[in-house]
């Protein structure tokens, strides 16, 4: 069976609640070789781990994260949501993926600086759509980025030029091996999400796909064969 990299989707979250420390060292206790994380700034400019807009879905706060300080978020998440340094600091030569949902270009700047005031530049990566793509390069010229793209049409020879993605990052479903291989043609890696049954993580590995980003990590990693650095 083909070596596959194992990327954790926001931790280990049917163990441990998404985005919290706990649930990505769970992640990696479980054979992640990474973790993808979600960061947003706090109303302060903090980065901090947190998918949605608002506190509600996780923690039960209806306010937007933009309209609470870091020391309002610890307060009413009892510390439960992390700071980007403290996750980079609690996964030490781990590898992280950090998805931007927010790619306004003040997130972007600050997520990117605090990667590099922790020392953690290599073993950071990035992901979303183009525009975040776009001002992560911009922020950092050596940056490796996982391009995330939405549709069966080709991306744009003008968007590889100016973003220089190391992976395209497709949603499960829209993967084959035909665009695996045209992919591959093309010097790009293939990343797939979120196939979480073993069905259609067979379905990614039978594509020839080269990272598959899942919330059952274990579910993966009984699939995979021998482990490798992504």
């Amino acid at each position: 069976m083909q070596t596959l990299t194992v990327v954790a989707h926001r931790g280990d979250p049917y163990r441990a609640r998404e985005n919290t420390l706990p649930s990505l060292r769970s992640a990696f206790a479980a054979g992640a070789d990474a973790v993808e994380i979600d960061v947003r700034l706090t109303r302060d400019g903090v980065p901090v781990l947190l998918h949605d807009e608002t506190l509600s879905r996780l923690w039960g706060h209806e306010r937007p994260l933009a309209q609470l300080s870091a020391a309002e978020v610890r307060g009413l998440t009892g510390g439960g949501v992390p700071t980007l340094a403290e996750a980079l600091a609690a996964t030490p030569d781990r590898r992280l993926l950090i998805d931007l949902p927010d790619a306004s270009a003040r997130t972007v700047r600050t997520v990117v600086g605090t990667v590099h005031d922790c020392g953690a530049a290599d073993r950071v990566y990035y992901c979303a759509g183009a525009r975040a793509m776009l001002r992560v390069r911009e922020a950092d010229p050596a940056a490796e980025i996982a391009l995330t793209w939405s549709t069966l049409a080709p991306v744009r020879p003008a968007v590889i030029e100016e973003v220089r993605p190391r992976w395209l990052n497709y949603r499960f479903g829209l993967l084959s091996r035909e665009l695996v291989a045209r992919i591959h043609k093309d010097g790009l890696l293939v990343s797939a999400w979120t196939p979480d049954t073993r069905r259609s993580m067979r379905r990614m590995l039978d594509a020839g796909v080269d990272s598959v980003t899942t919330n059952r990590v274990d579910v993966l990693t009984s699939l995979r064969g021998p482990t490798r650095t992504p």
